[in-house]
């Protein structure tokens, strides 16, 4: 068999660092296989906008930081999680579970629902004014998911595909609706009108906070295993140049000036040369 050539070779290794850093490939962890037998099909949208690695990255840091300005979330985060000490296991766990629910069988897919749901249950506690939370109110759960949603959708129109279709959105947000609607999140919205709908509505559940801001710096300060700190920097540039301006503002943090611009096409540059590798161009 003859050698890879140079550029099979620069393609192998950039994937092989990918894999690296989203499964724990040291502990025998595997990137979840594609499966005809999944909750959606090959090729339609939700696949298509999760498989984005650089979109999802990018949304994945926009929606944290919208999330965590709910206070119900943000209590969770502090009270059951070692998010400032295991962020990159915090982002390993979410982007296998989008991973499972997305490309995985759909058995796999309910069992990992399932687990989700059964941590949930013992998520609960009292926010800082007496008021109880619990991470399965159906309100909390539906800010967390309209936040990812439109981020990831946001964020892959922006670096993937900037002419996506409005049905291809509308589809879009009917399908992550499956997964939302398993996790008992309520209500969840099924096209685009009604996710900038929810999203103004449960605006008014959202409060600044010393916590939140601290989150958020946390979330922008730290790097995922194997990656560079250019990297980093460039893709919380990007997802803070996307935030709607009152997050900005709830988190302390300022507009990127001149070097969104710079971030913003470094981001494209990276997603191309990202889909190339994993062969999606």
């Amino acid at each position: 068999m003859a050698p890879p050539s140079p550029a099979e070779s620069i393609r192998e290794a950039i994937v092989s660092r990918v894999r690296a850093t989203f499964n724990d490939v040291e502990g025998g962890q595997q990137p979840v296989p594609p499966s005809d037998e999944a909750l959606f099909g090959r090729d339609t949208p939700i696949r298509m906008v999760h498989a984005d690695v650089v979109g999802m990255m990018v949304g994945g840091i926009r929606s944290l930081l919208l999330q965590m300005l709910h206070p119900h979330a943000l209590q969770g985060v502090l009270d059951h999680s070692d998010f400032r000490n295991d962020m990159h296991g915090r982002l390993r766990r979410t982007a296998r579970f989008i991973a499972i629910t997305t490309f995985g069988h759909r058995d796999e897919a309910a069992k990992v629902i399932a687990r989700v749901n059964a941590i949930h249950s013992k998520v609960a506690g009292t926010l800082p004014d007496g008021s109880p939370y619990s991470a399965t109110d159906p309100r909390t759960l539906a800010w967390v998911h309209v936040a990812e949603a439109t981020s990831f959708l946001a964020a892959y129109k922006r670096f993937a595909k900037p002419m996506m279709s409005y049905a291809e959105q509308d589809e879009y947000y009917r399908q992550f609706a499956i997964i939302a609607r398993g996790l008992g999140a309520d209500p969840v919205p099924v096209t685009t009108n009604e996710a900038e709908s929810l999203f103004r509505e449960l605006r008014s559940d959202l409060s600044a906070s010393t916590a939140a801001s601290e989150i958020a710096s946390l979330v922008l300060s730290q790097r995922p295993e194997n990656a560079p700190v250019a990297l980093q920097k460039m893709l919380g540039t990007s997802a803070v140049d996307m935030l709607p301006p009152f997050a900005r503002a709830m988190l302390g943090l300022r507009k990127p000036g001149m070097e969104a611009l710079a971030a913003r096409a470094a981001t494209f540059g990276t997603g191309k040369s990202l889909r190339w590798a994993f062969r999606q161009n």
